[in-house]
């Protein structure tokens, strides 16, 4: 019966060590980053580096540890080599991470709040809030995001705004025009600042705070 004992301890404590692989490869706040751009399409290493304002040897390190801890996977294009999620459910961890770090760490409502706070009296309006308008064809829903994460997946009815264009949009449309921006998710400052601008030249502006996967995962949408 010892034995067996032993074993079972045994088996546990690797159970654990295991799981720990994960939770070490989360320890950095710039992987995490990288899993957050790859929650809305997969991405080459130039594209990641762009995106994150990291240099290729960085990200290529980072993208290794994420490939030891199966968190990730690659294809090659060519002479591209393309990321992406190793597993859909990784977009809903992360989502759950979100949650979990927005309800136990007070930090992150407080440098939310000093960010919003900096801005003229910029609105949020929650996901079903925004359904509801859409639903009454009320609004232009814009999507922030670079063309080619809108191209891959997009909320219905969302026409495809990346913040570089914005200046020209807001030249091309009427004033009496409703819009609600949004962009890829809580961690991105994007549909904050476009609202601010919108606002600034006249425009009922709204922004949503979560992006397409919150949106996806809230109305079940698969």
């Amino acid at each position: 019966m010892e034995e067996e004992l032993n074993s079972a301890k045994i088996f546990k404590e690797d159970l654990y060590k295991q799981l720990a692989r994960i939770g070490k490869c989360l320890s950095s706040d710039k992987r995490l980053e990288i899993l957050n751009v790859l929650s809305n399409g997969s991405r080459t290493v130039e594209k990641i580096a762009t995106c994150t304002d990291m240099n290729i040897a960085n990200v290529s390190r980072h993208l290794q540890v994420l490939l030891d801890a199966k968190l990730v996977k690659f294809s090659k294009k060519g002479t591209y080599v393309i990321y992406s999620l190793a597993d859909p459910e990784i977009i809903e961890f992360l989502s759950a991470l979100w949650r979990i770090s927005e309800k136990q760490l007070p930090d992150i409502n407080r440098m939310k709040d000093d960010f919003l706070n900096n801005l003229d009296n910029v609105q949020t309006l929650t996901m079903d809030e925004v359904r509801e308008k859409i639903n009454n064809d009320s609004i232009i829903l814009v999507d922030l995001r670079p063309k080619e994460e809108y191209e891959m997946d997009h909320i219905a009815g969302a026409i495809s705004i990346p913040m570089e264009e914005l200046e020209v949009f807001i030249r091309e449309i009427p004033k009496n025009t409703e819009i609600i921006a949004y962009c890829r998710g809580p961690l991105c400052v994007y549909s904050a600042l476009a609202t601010q601008k919108l606002q600034s030249e006249g425009f009922t502006a709204f922004r949503m705070e979560e992006g397409l996967s919150e949106w996806q995962e809230h109305f079940q949408i698969h």
